[in-house]
């Protein structure tokens, strides 16, 4: 049988929620992200496009090049919900589907075909999502993930465009090698190097040369670029490690605020992994210096989510990695190697009182935010928090704008 794959993607989805929220932002200039001078561009609406600005640059650099743009800080929660709302329409009505971030998701429609035609059912799917949600979305339908993806921002904006079997090489030939997922700036400027400028270029080439200039991900990109696709939609995916970090407007000496912080940090992850049925046995520290290097140091401990006991942990990697003549620009907090299970007390060291503290406390975040009790070692971390479980099976929002 011959697989039918839809790709859906919310065009420009923060600044099209922004939009939906106040009307007056519509047909202007818009950039939503960090609005310090080392936010990033989370998302950017098509007005500004013109002037060369897109996801993920320096919005200092972004207001330079379009000065009427109006910036935006952005809410993760008021873009959770709407693609909460998005995705229960694509629930109802599709049988298999992932959803790979907040503003995207694919779905298997194979065999649908002897019922209905596939096309005018993804076309009726997103009729439906902008009728009810008032949210612009394009999609892309073909063979596999890979060309149904890049079909869809071919179709961009608010369009759609169907690739029928055996013609997705024709289909991608004439693109730039960039548009191929998995091509990012180094690699693009690696196959530029060589002459290659269009996909086609590609689908000529032997799969050895490929490999031997980019090694593995060489064959990988050799498939795409000729249509050849086989991941499968998957509609969960474990998540293996729960992290944080905060990088700082202004670099830093101060060790009694960055242990505020690492506090605050490893304080709501162990609450997450509690909320999640989930225990951690690695714990890992991150430090980025005001020169951009970058440094990490892990340890394994026995299975946990107890904050005093990951706390210590943390604030023992930080000692060990702290170079204290070095202004400090971003710090962060991992725990990873998770498994599902629920805390249990020690005998020797931990008491009831302090198990049912934490189920008190625990009891207290969920009806009332995850910062609605803290250490008070912890209260100078002014945006740590989350809006959502990480552990519901649905990819995290990324927001430009998590600084301290």
């Amino acid at each position: 049988m011959t697989k039918t794959i839809l790709h859906l993607d919310l065009d420009t989805f923060f600044v099209s929620v922004e939009r939906l929220m106040n009307p007056e932002l519509k047909n202007k200039p818009l950039l939503v992200g960090g609005v310090s001078d080392r936010g990033v561009v989370a998302a950017c609406s098509y007005e500004t496009r013109g002037y060369g600005i897109h996801s993920g640059m320096p919005m200092k650099m972004a207001r330079e090049l379009c000065p009427e743009a109006r910036v935006i800080r952005g809410n993760a929660g008021t873009y959770t919900q709407h693609s909460d709302m998005v995705t229960e329409i694509i629930k109802d009505d599709v049988p298999l589907f992932e959803k790979s971030s907040i503003d995207e998701f694919y779905a298997d429609l194979s065999g649908m075909d002897r019922f209905f035609g596939c096309y005018k059912y993804a076309t009726e799917l997103r009729q439906r999502i902008i009728r009810e949600t008032g949210l612009p979305i394009s999609f892309g339908l073909s063979v596999n993930k890979v060309v149904s993806k890049v079909a869809t921002n071919e179709a961009k904006p608010n369009d759609q465009i169907k690739i029928d079997a055996g013609f997705e090489k024709p289909f991608l030939a004439p693109l730039s090698i960039k548009k191929i997922p998995m091509v990012g700036d180094k690699t693009y400027q690696t196959l530029r190097n060589l002459g290659i400028r269009q996909v086609r270029n590609v689908q000529e080439m032997p799969v050895d040369i490929m490999q031997r200039v980019l090694g593995a991900q060489g064959k990988v990109i050799w498939k795409r670029a000729n249509g050849v696709d086989d991941s499968p939609v998957i509609p969960f995916s474990e998540r293996k490690s729960i992290s944080n970090e905060r990088t700082f407007d202004r670099d830093t000496i101060d060790v009694h605020r960055l242990k505020g912080i690492l506090i605050a940090m490893t304080e709501n992850l162990a609450y997450q992994l509690r909320r999640g049925e989930k225990l951690t046995a690695c714990v890992t520290v991150k430090i980025r210096y005001a020169d951009f290097n970058t440094y990490s140091k892990q340890m394994r401990i026995p299975y946990t989510s107890a904050d005093h006991l990951l706390i210590p942990k943390v604030l023992g990697l930080f000692k060990a990695l702290y170079n204290k003549r070095m202004l400090v620009r971003l710090i962060g907090v991992r725990f990873s190697h998770l498994v599902t299970g629920n805390y249990q007390i020690n005998l020797f060291e931990d008491t009831e009182e302090a198990l049912n503290l934490y189920q008190a406390l625990d009891h207290i975040r969920n009806r009332y935010g995850d910062r609605s009790v803290i250490r008070a070692s912890a209260m100078g971390a002014k945006t740590i928090g989350r809006m959502y479980n990480p552990f519901n099976g649905q990819p995290p929002t990324v927001l430009a704008h998590r600084k301290q």
